[in-house]
């Protein structure tokens, strides 16, 4: 009997410690209420991004515009890490928020627009797949769209996303897979 009462006080006592205790909170974001969730920091490492590391630093900027779950912020150590080579842009997610970045100057030398490239790579790397529909309104149609295209915000589908994936949900990426973003017609 005194053991089952110790319980109870046990269960009781750490109920009511979980109902108080206070979740992280998010930032408000144009004076609209607080929203309670839990934000998720990844640290980035650009210092090997070379003439792309402004435009790596201007990505995560605009995702951390975009999205309420998840910050992205420059530090150590770091969770994704930015390379620049001379092939094509690729993201090599290895988990959820984890991953490595290679700005390809192949695709800005044809002209494919950096900040497209550098906010379509992080997409990656915070779980969406690529998504080949063509149209420029669509990051991660990446190459698909036109070169002229330089839209580099995600679609409210695409933003929707990624909050649900950092929400518990499972991405629809293949973690350790490679993702190059090689216009159709170079890759045959």
């Amino acid at each position: 009997m005194m053991k089952t009462m110790r319980l109870g006080v046990a269960l009781v006592a750490g109920l009511a410690f979980l109902a108080t205790a206070a979740p992280a909170q998010a930032a408000p974001t144009g004076g609209q209420a607080e929203q309670t969730a839990a934000v998720r920091v990844i640290r980035y490492n650009a210092s090997g991004a070379a003439e792309f590391r402004s435009v790596v630093d201007q990505a995560a900027q605009l995702w951390n515009s975009s999205v309420t779950n998840v910050r992205l912020v420059a530090g150590s150590p770091a969770d994704m890490v930015v390379r620049a080579d001379n092939g094509w842009p690729r993201a090599q997610p290895t988990g959820l928020g984890r991953g490595t970045i290679w700005m390809g100057r192949q695709a800005t030398s044809q002209g494919y627009n950096p900040l497209r490239i550098a906010t379509h790579e992080i997409g990656h790397i915070l779980g969406l797949p690529d998504r080949r529909t063509g149209r420029c309104t669509d990051l991660m149609s990446g190459s698909s769209a036109p070169v002229s295209c330089t839209n580099a915000y995600p679609s409210a589908a695409e933003k929707a996303e990624v909050e649900r994936n950092f929400a518990g949900f499972a991405p629809a990426i293949d973690f350790g897979e490679t993702y190059v973003d090689v216009p159709a017609l170079a890759a045959s």
